[in-house]
This record gives structure tokens, C-alpha cells and sequence, in this order.
């Protein structure tokens, strides 16, 4: 009787060991079909000292006080088999090499093969009202206006970014809506006809429904102060961070889109007032839009880079470099690189520079998706303007050809952007 009881306990156990080794693997096969899904952001400040050169508009201006602080926000977001991480700056725009180091700062801070440096994707909002991160805005011609000690803060808060993001990472829910926005106050100055109005948002939600991170792709240079201000501003970007973080919480981001051939606020007068209006009306547009939400179910992570070579014919940029003014290499020809990454149905693309409305509608062909379509400009890098080939013709009659022009690497650049995303996106 001892015997028989014996035996059947231990089938009892077997049995139940048996069980549940099947529902680990059920488990473990569920989360692996419905690609569990995390997402961390975080924010650090990298408002520059007064004194120190100001981006945009003309050389040897300086900064003379503080309007609202500039940030850097990381938002990092994962499935079970792989990651993106998305920066963004409150510059002019982040040259390649700064990529670079950030990326290497990264990899010190968070193991492999856990996290994959490689898959960083930086972006500038081009505010004009930020410190010189190029070089070309200095004391004069050949004197650069980068801060080295400048720089180095920035590479590290943005490596604190990612790491708090990475270790605030939380299974997440992700929500996208679709608008129009600008009629009233954005515009091509070089041409009218061409724009891309598109308002594009995603909203990655905790389990409780609060905002992680609410992600919104425009395209508008924040050139309201433009060198009618020396103090530092995100401009109209300012504005709307502070509405939807009233409105939302969480870290709120602006992506630049496709601001080439001068896509900015004109007839607006330059103050610190239609800035906070412009960009409240920016942040009342994604709640509007937002109200129309779309979920993104089982929100699968992919990205890809690839390095690539432009033309550069204009002698300015090689002149500049071989200076110093433009800390990297360019001779006849500069490296950079370009992402395409998606998150379940929405699809995102880089351009390294100021792309035009033409290429971001091109751009928008190639992502093949029922979802959002995102095009980040002044993306991975930020090589001045990126003009179709009419910018460069004698009879041209688009509006400040002159200067967009001597402010492009090659008349080139352009088309062999969009072939690059035909075969990335490929």
C-alpha cells in the first residue's frame, strides 16, 4: 500500500511538473507572437550659458539671457527581439560625428547584447535660438562657434537620457493619430505650391493609460525669433512642449520634417508672444488629433541604417572643414549615414539635412504602410540644405535660389537621398 501510494504521488508531481513546464512554453510563445512591448523616455537639460554663440540668422551674436531652457529627451522602446532609440535636441542641428560619440558613450553605460548602440537615431529641431553646435556662426569667417566643453556636456546628457529611458523602459501600449496643421501661418517662401501639412503623432501609454511619451512630426523652421531675440528659446517648440506636458505628462517631442526651400512661420511678428501662441496652437492640434487615436496592435521593432557617401562640389563646406570652423572630414566627398525603422504599422525615415517638401513626399511613396508615415529631417546629421535640381538652374525662378543654393553640398544630394530610401525601405 506504501508502495502504490508512493507511486502515485510521484505521478501526481510529475504531472504537475509536466504542466507547468507546458505553461511556461505557452507563455513564453504567446510573448513571443504578441511581441511584448516596452517603452522608457526620459529627459535632461542642455540649455547653453549666456555668452555663447547663437545659431542662425548671423555671425558673432551671443547670448544675453534665458527665455525657456533647451532639453535633450530620449525615448527607447522595444519588443522581445529588438530596440529603437530616438533623441531629440533642442539645436540648430546635430552634425554626424556627434552621433558617433554619443553612440559610443551608450555602449559604456548599457550592456550588449542587450542594447544595440548602432540603433540610435538623433534628430534636431532646428531652433534658431539655440548655441552654435556647426561652427559656422562663430567671431567670423575662419573662427568657429562650437564650444568643445559645450559639446561634451551634450554628448553626456544624452547618454543620461538613454540610460534613464532604458532602465524606466515599462510595457507600453501605442497609439497613433493623423492631422493637417499650418494653413494660417506656415509657408515655402522659395515655392508656394509644394508643402507637406502633415501632423503626425504617436502616444505610447502605460497600463494604466497614462502618456509615456507623445512623439509629434512637423515640418516648420522655429524661426519666429530669429535674430530679433538673443536669448536661448525652443521658439514656438517651447510652447507646445509646455502645453501637452499641462496636458498630457509624461516626455513630449517635437520631430522635425522637411523644413528645405524655407518651409517657416512668415508675416508673424517676432516676439516671444506669437512664439507661445503658434506653438499652443501646435500642441492643441495633437490633442485635437489625438481625440481620433488609433491603437497599433502586437508592435513589432525594426531598423536599419546605412552609411553613405554625397557629392560635395560646393567649395565653401570643403573650405570651412578644412579650416577647422566645421569640425569633420569633407573633401570631394562627405559620409553620413541614413535609418529607416518601424514600430508595428508606423514607418519612419531619416534625411540628414533640409530636405524639401518634394522629398518628404517622395520619401512617403516608399514607406508602404496602412500606419503613420514619419519623415525626420536634420536627422543622423544636418548637411544645410537638400534642393532639387530646379534650385540649381540659370532660369530658375524659385525664390532665393542665391542663398539656398550656396548653402547645399551639391545639386545631386537630393536625388540620391530618395534613391537611398528607395533601397533602405527595400
Amino acid at each position: 500500500m506504501k508502495h502504490t501510494s508512493f507511486n502515485r504521488k510521484s505521478q501526481f508531481l510529475i504531472a504537475l511538473l509536466v504542466t507547468a513546464v507546458v505553461l511556461i512554453t505557452l507563455a513564453l510563445q504567446t510573448q513571443e507572437r504578441t511581441h511584448v512591448f516596452m517603452t522608457g523616455a526620459a529627459v535632461e537639460n542642455i540649455t547653453p550659458e549666456t555668452g555663447s554663440f547663437i545659431a542662425g540668422h548671423t555671425k558673432n551674436r551671443r547670448f544675453t539671457g534665458i527665455h525657456d531652457s533647451l532639453y535633450v529627451k530620449a525615448i527607447v522602446w522595444t519588443d522581445t527581439k529588438n530596440s529603437t532609440t530616438l533623441l531629440t535636441f533642442d539645436c540648430i542641428g546635430l552634425l554626424y560625428p556627434a552621433l558617433l560619440e554619443i553612440r559610443k558613450e551608450v555602449a559604456k553605460r548599457i550592456p550588449s547584447p542587450q542594447y544595440n548602440p548602432e540603433n540610435i537615431v538623433i534628430s534636431s529641431t532646428h531652433t534658431h535660438s539655440g548655441t552654435d553646435v556647426v561652427g559656422i556662426w562663430g567671431a567670423n569667417e575662419l573662427s568657429s562657434g562650437v564650444d568643445s566643453a559645450y559639446m561634451k556636456k551634450l554628448v553626456l546628457a544624452a547618454a543620461d537620457a538613454v540610460e534613464k529611458a532604458w532602465k524606466k523602459k515599462q510595457p507600453s501600449t501605442v497609439h497613433y493619430a493623423e492631422y493637417s496643421f499650418g494653413n494660417d501661418w506656415v509657408y515655402n517662401i522659395s515655392d508656394s505650391t509644394v508643402l507637406d501639412r502633415a501632423l503626425t503623432v504617436l502616444q505610447f501609454k502605460d497600463a494604466q493609460g497614462n502618456s509615456i511619451a507623445t512623439l509629434t512630426n512637423f515640418a516648420c523652421h522655429p524661426t519666429i525669433m530669429d535674430g530679433a531675440n538673443n536669448q536661448v528659446s525652443a521658439d514656438y517648440v517651447g510652447g507646445m512642449y509646455q502645453y501637452l506636458d499641462k496636458i498630457y505628462g509624461g516626455t513630449n517631442f517635437f520631430l522635425q520634417g522637411s523644413i528645405g526651400g524655407w518651409v517657416q512661420p512668415e508675416y508673424e511678428p517676432k516676439n516671444f508672444e506669437t512664439a507661445g501662441k503658434r506653438g499652443l496652437q501646435l500642441g492643441m492640434a495633437v490633442e485635437n488629433a489625438l481625440k481620433k487615436q488609433q491603437k497599433i496592435d502586437a508592435p513589432a521593432v525594426t531598423f536599419k541604417s546605412n552609411s553613405l557617401k554625397l557629392p560635395v562640389s560646393n567649395k565653401g563646406f570643403k573650405l570651412l572643414a578644412a579650416a577647422g570652423v566645421i569640425k569633420r572630414s569633407i573633401t570631394d566627398s562627405v559620409t553620413t549615414e541614413m535609418a529607416w525603422f518601424t514600430l508595428g504599422t508606423a514607418q519612419f525615415i531619416t534625411h540628414p539635412g533640409e530636405s524639401t517638401p518634394v522629398h518628404s513626399l517622395q520619401s512617403k511613396q516608399y514607406l508602404k504602410t496602412k500606419g503613420p508615415k514619419f519623415v525626420l529631417g536634420l536627422s543622423q546629421d544636418a548637411l544645410g540644405y537638400i534642393l532639387t535640381p530646379d534650385f540649381f538652374e540659370p532660369d530658375s525662378r524659385l525664390k532665393h535660389k542665391e542663398y539656398l543654393t550656396s548653402m547645399s553640398i551639391d545639386k545631386e544630394a537630393g536625388n540620391l537621398i530618395i534613391k537611398a530610401v528607395a533601397e533602405i525601405t527595400q
